[in-house]
């Protein structure tokens, strides 16, 4: 329980409502990601600290589990400090476990036996864990399956977890017995905390394991492998449920979350689901029109028809050579340049000043006309 979960609303912070999908959450989170990342704000300490904010926002609520944790907490409110016993003698029974990181624990710790900041035992979840992952432009935009290299916490393959010497098992706890939490009554207040014989775990480890000295876990090279998807964008997420940290105490494994970083193409860009490309075009195909071929990305190239008239700078959309997603098809936004030589021969030269002459119409006609009229 984090005492920050009662002060903080994470929906508020993702601009979303307790009754919004998981989808409806994940993408809430990338338009944000995607605004606020220190990439695209360099330098801009206020971007940053958006950025964290709503990065931890999704930790809580893009985990099942979490999410579930910090409603009840936000449902309950500060009483989930404490709560009349069920026992029915009218005391409150708090845990001290529980209030650990709110500075509460330590509180009532210090007040009653110094019990103060250790965490419940019993069954932990594992830690979720983070790894980059650079693209190619290409593989980002079709999607790919790749492996991971990951050095990390695992179940210890020698007792698989148990924490025992093979051969050996964990025994359960007599002075707790197996719950991994002792009571103890204080007059109008029952406390509960950290069993002191087995440090909340429940059971006693009389013949520790050799490989991991007892704790169930070792750190050990693996490879993961990770599908992704069609059009991710520079710094999102992917969520591997289940691939993180090993739990202890028969817990459950914790969440692998995978960062994209996305190189950048020498020619083309993306609008969201759009790819961009800048066309440069001789003065003669745009004032005449051309049918011009343009690349498009891992295709054949396409041609796209200019009218006479085309000015450097106007935007044409070619449809469907955008990318390709399971929900969306993008396309591909050209940008006109005009390209102006540097030199020119005499007999350019002078077919240019012809041209010139002909056209009685200045192009700066209304800017003059408004600029004298204001």
């Amino acid at each position: 329980m984090q005492r920050e979960w009662f002060e903080k609303d994470y929906y508020a912070t993702l601009g979303v409502t307790q009754r919004s999908t998981d989808k409806e959450i994940t993408k809430a989170y990338r338009k944000l990601a995607r605004q606020f990342h220190p990439d695209t704000n360099p330098n801009n300490a206020s971007a940053e600290d958006r950025f964290k904010e709503i990065s931890a926002a999704y930790d809580v609520l893009g985990n099942d589990e979490r999410r579930k944790e910090y409603d009840e907490v936000r449902r309950l409110g500060p009483s989930a400090y404490g709560a009349p016993d069920s026992n029915g003698s009218g005391s409150f029974r708090f845990d001290v476990g529980d209030m650990a990181g709110s500075g509460m624990g330590d509180l009532f710790g210090q007040m009653f036996g110094g019990r103060g900041g250790q965490r419940r035992g019993g069954p932990q979840r594992g830690a979720d864990l983070e790894a980059s992952l650079t693209l190619d432009f290409t593989d980002a935009v079709h999607g790919l399956t790749t492996t991971l290299h990951l050095t990390s916490e695992t179940q210890c393959s020698t007792c698989l977890g148990s924490g025992s010497r093979p051969g050996t098992s964990p025994q359960r706890c007599s002075q707790c017995d197996g719950r991994g939490m002792v009571d103890d009554n204080q007059g109008v207040f029952a406390f509960s905390s950290p069993c002191p014989r087995c440090k909340g775990r429940g059971v006693m480890i009389e013949f520790p394991c050799a490989t991991c000295s007892g704790s169930g876990v070792e750190m050990r090279a693996r490879e993961v492998n990770v599908r992704i998807p069609a059009g991710v964008d520079d710094g999102q997420r992917i969520r591997l449920k289940g691939r993180g940290a090993p739990g202890r105490g028969s817990g459950s494994h914790g969440d692998l979350f995978v960062v994209c970083r996305v190189n950048p193409h020498p020619r083309f860009s993306r609008e969201g689901a759009h790819l961009t490309i800048r066309l440069p075009i001789t003065f003669s195909e745009a004032a005449l029109g051309a049918d011009i071929e343009i690349p498009t990305l891992g295709g054949s190239p396409v041609t796209l028809r200019l009218k006479p008239g085309t000015q450097s700078g106007s935007r044409h959309r070619v449809k469907g050579k955008g990318i390709t997603t399971k929900k969306s098809h993008g396309d591909l936004i050209v940008t006109v340049d005009v390209v102006v030589p540097n030199k020119l021969t005499a007999d350019q030269k002078s077919a240019v000043e012809q041209m010139a002459k002909s056209l009685s119409q200045s192009p700066r006609e209304n800017l003059t006309n408004d600029a004298n009229r204001s």
